[in-house]
């Protein structure tokens, strides 16, 4: 196969709520280390409980 190319995502709320609570939590440096698959579950939970808790209250900011 030819050289494919990655079709760029656009950033969704979710990534910027993800790469936002990641910085409070202290854990960029590992991810810039190890990457986000490096994270233990109970880390990635605590971002995604977070994520889901934010989205809320945006919503309910809007309504």
């Amino acid at each position: 196969m030819k050289g494919k190319k990655k079709k760029e995502k656009k950033e969704t709320i979710e990534d910027k709520l993800k790469y936002e609570i990641a910085e409070e939590l202290g854990l960029m440096d590992k991810i810039e280390e190890v990457g986000w698959g490096g994270l233990t579950a109970k880390e990635s939970g605590k971002i995604g409980g977070l994520i889901t808790v934010r989205k809320r209250d945006i919503n309910k900011e809007d309504k």
